[in-house]
C-alpha cells in the first residue's frame, strides 16, 4: 500500500468530473487501498480518488475509525444516489483538500446509494446522518464539486483564501 498526496484547493483537478470505472479490478481494488491508508494517514473519514488526481468515480469512507472502533471502510466505485429524503439536516463539513476549514452544509437526512464495492459486486445501500453526509460530500467530488461550492460566494471566497494562505504557510 502508498500514501498518496492529496490535492488541495485551488488545484484545478479538483474542479473535474470523474469518469466511470468499468470493472473493479485489481487495479481498482489496489487504488481504493491506497485511498484508505491515506485517508487514515490523513486523517479524514472519506476521500474521493479525484482528490488524489485519479479522475475516476471511486470513493472510500470510514466513519468509525478511531482508538474504540474497529475500521469498517467502505468502497465505492461509480456512486449514484438513487433516492434521496424531503428532509434536510445540516453537518459541519470539512475536507482533507480545503485543509483547516469548516462549514455548515445543508444535504438530505437519507440517501440511497447504488455502487460496485470492492468485489465488484452491485450494491444498493440506505444510509443517514454522518454517513449519508459523507456519501454525499464524496460524490460531489466525482463530479468536481467541493463543499464550500454550497456556500455563499462571499464566505467560499473567504474559505478558500485562507486554505491556500495556509498551504503556503506549510511548505
Amino acid at each position: 500500500m502508498a500514501l498518496l498526496p492529496i490535492l488541495t484547493a485551488p488545484d484545478p483537478r479538483l474542479k473535474k468530473k470523474s469518469l466511470p470505472v468499468e470493472k473493479v479490478d485489481d487495479e481498482i481494488k489496489q487504488l481504493m487501498k491506497d485511498m484508505l491508508e491515506t485517508m487514515y494517514d490523513a486523517p479524514g473519514i472519506g476521500l474521493a480518488a479525484a482528490q488524489v488526481g485519479v479522475l475516476k468515480r471511486v470513493l472510500v469512507i470510514d466513519i468509525t475509525k478511531d482508538e474504540e472502533n474497529e475500521a469498517a471502510p467502505l468502497c465505492m466505485a461509480n456512486p449514484e444516489i438513487i433516492w434521496a429524503s424531503d428532509e434536510k439536516t445540516v453537518y459541519e463539513e470539512g475536507c482533507l483538500s480545503v485543509p483547516e476549514q469548516f462549514a455548515e452544509v445543508k444535504r438530505p437526512e437519507k440517501v440511497k446509494v447504488r455502487f460496485i464495492d470492492q468485489e465488484n459486486e452491485i450494491r444498493e445501500i440506505e444510509v443517514d446522518g454522518l454517513l449519508a453526509t459523507c456519501v454525499q460530500h464524496e460524490m460531489d467530488h466525482l463530479e468536481g464539486v467541493l463543499f464550500v461550492d454550497h456556500l455563499s460566494t462571499v464566505k467560499r471566497g473567504m474559505m478558500l483564501r485562507k486554505a491556500k494562505k495556509s498551504k503556503k504557510l506549510s511548505m
